[in-house]
């Protein structure tokens, strides 16, 4: 899907992954060169509203000393254990087992065993209503330290959602708007039990595709039944041996998954740092492939829409302007960011404006803003055809329930208005409003919190696993319900708690947040921040990088 310098046009023919290729000399080194998109300098000025603040050096020496006295006594307590004085509760080994190779290691369960097994009330919570702006959550009680669970028979009611992904708030079981997934479930039940290439193509199917491109502006478009599968099993059939991909380091495992599924060579750059991704892009045009020095088949750049641990959003247009100066292509995940951002839901494309053509492979969820299951492809009509035939989740993947279809052609067409009214765009305009309010907010109290001002993913920094703990535990009590993540899924000395906001939040219901948030923050001196808040959009500290030709 290169293109060419003078047009844009795509060269008519595909090479054995279904990506058009461009001409290349030896080394990868291409003869045309293209100048700047016109979108940089709006990309520097969104850039300079995303918030990265640094914790104070007391902040990372209590929680590297945290996590040393927590090893300390979890080393402690296997010793316990393996003289029998504190007992196993894990799996371990049969005696008469022991010469063969192990099948648990027990180092590398050592994390588990100790210090997740502690705090594993956090997660996992069951629920028992609605997902929606507020939740009925099932009361349990832990007896051996949260290795094993029992109920209480009690519930508590009406839990603040601020976890989940309902970012326009389509989470809903409202009967008026839920009509139509009611009839589609009655004509067509709810399981195909079928591939698309076999007997599980149905017509609603085909609708919702061409809804999805014309919704992205692209030709065409194909769906999967599983988000996670849409990146994992699509990306094997574009990329191979003899290619290169350069990954955001913090993309989501299901685009770290793909790309080493693939067995193309893998490099990862500094997130959000253009001058890291142009010296690779850079590095691998010039030097081509290790030892042989050949040119790479294909250079395919992977990053997020808005990446959801850290609440910051892709610089787009300077991505598109050094893919076009290297000749490379863009695979961009937008799973959180469409529907969520850009004036009419559209995602970063919109929001950035930029063209979305200039998107080599457009992909996302349907399991975020569209209350549904599943994920997409888009872009050129080669592609897609390509991948029909090529993805292993295309071709082996069961079809979209039709309740789950007909719930996301539901939620697509009131976002575009085509339903007659005005609450898709109302929604959207809301948590808009909600995203800016709530993190403008936790600002003024003085918390560190990451992303982007547009980003509705606000990753408020909690650092100590002690404090993480307490803080899920506290908010629970106070009818809160918060996701906190900590290492391995973020650095270890960045734990966080990460707040969705959606637009079914009511400026009562934040104010709710926002109120017992102050006080947690300062009962357990989570207010980290050193910076004074003001109407004022944050600076950054990394310049706007302008692209030579």
């Amino acid at each position: 899907m290169a293109r060419t310098a003078a047009n844009g046009h795509l060269k008519p023919h595909l090479n054995q992954n279904g990506l058009k290729r461009e001409d290349i000399k030896r080394n990868g080194y291409h003869n045309k060169r293209e100048k700047n998109g016109p979108g940089t300098c709006v990309a520097s000025r969104q850039h300079k509203q995303e918030s990265f603040e640094q914790a104070p050096m007391y902040v990372a020496v209590m929680t590297y000393l945290g996590f040393g006295i927590v090893t300390l006594f979890g080393y402690f307590r296997d010793f316990l254990r393996a003289v029998g004085i504190e007992k196993c509760h894990l799996a371990q080994e049969r005696e008469e087992q022991k010469d063969f190779v192990p099948l648990y290691q027990d180092f590398e369960n050592f994390y588990t065993r100790n210090l997740y097994m502690r705090v594993r009330d956090n997660w996992n919570r069951p629920i028992c209503s609605l997902p929606g702006p507020v939740f009925d959550v099932m009361e349990r009680v832990s007896d051996d330290y949260n290795w094993t669970f029992r109920f209480t028979g009690k519930t508590l009611h009406n839990v603040i959602n601020m976890g989940s992904y309902n970012y326009l708030g389509f989470a809903e079981n409202n009967t008026d708007f839920m009509k139509t997934v009611a009839e589609k479930t009655s004509q067509f039940g709810v399981g195909v039990c079928s591939t698309r290439q076999e007997i599980g193509n149905l017509d609603i199917h085909e609708e919702l595709e061409q809804l999805v491109a014309t919704f992205l502006g692209v030709e065409s478009s194909m769906t999967f039944g599983m988000g996670f599968a849409t990146n994992s099993m699509n990306i094997p059939a574009l990329v191979g041996k003899g290619c290169l991909i350069l990954s955001d380091e913090v993309n989501h495992t299901s685009l770290i998954l793909g790309a080493r599924l693939s067995g193309a060579t893998i490099r990862v750059f500094k997130h959000n740092n253009m001058h890291s991704l142009e010296k690779l892009l850079r590095e691998a045009v010039c030097s081509g492939q290790p030892r042989t020095h050949r040119p790479w088949k294909k250079i395919l750049i992977m990053v997020e829409g808005i990446y959801s641990m850290e609440g910051s959003l892709v610089r787009l247009p300077e991505i598109i302007a050094l893919k076009k100066k290297y000749k490379a292509y863009l695979f961009v995940d937008e799973a959180h960011s469409i529907g969520a951002v850009g004036p009419t839901g559209r995602g970063v494309t919109e929001l950035f404006n930029v063209n979305p053509a200039d998107v080599d492979v457009l992909m996302g969820t349907f399991t975020k803003s569209f209350g549904a299951a599943g994920g997409y492809i888009a872009g050129k009509k080669e592609l897609v055809d390509y991948l029909r035939c090529q993805s292993h989740s295309a071709v082996y993947g069961t079809s979209l329930s039709p309740p789950v279809t007909e719930q996301i052609i539901r939620a697509m067409k009131c976002i575009m208005g085509n339903n007659g009214s005005t609450e898709g765009i109302r929604r959207i305009r809301q948590l808009a409003e909600n995203t800016k309010y709530f993190r403008a907010r936790l600002k003024e109290m003085g918390f560190i919190i990451y992303g982007h001002e547009d980003s509705p993913v606000v990753p408020i920094l909690l650092y100590m696993p002690g404090k993480v703990v307490a803080f899920a535990r506290e908010m629970l009590e106070r009818k809160i319900g918060v996701v906190v993540v900590g290492f391995p899924a973020t650095p270890i000395t960045e734990a966080r708690a990460r707040f969705c906001l959606s637009a079914a939040h009511t400026r009562e219901m934040l104010n709710q947040v926002l109120h017992h948030m102050n006080e947690v923050g300062d009962l357990f001196c989570l207010k980290f921040s050193r910076r004074k808040h003001s109407s004022r959009p944050d600076l950054h500290d990394e310049t706007g990088l302008e692209l030579s030709s």
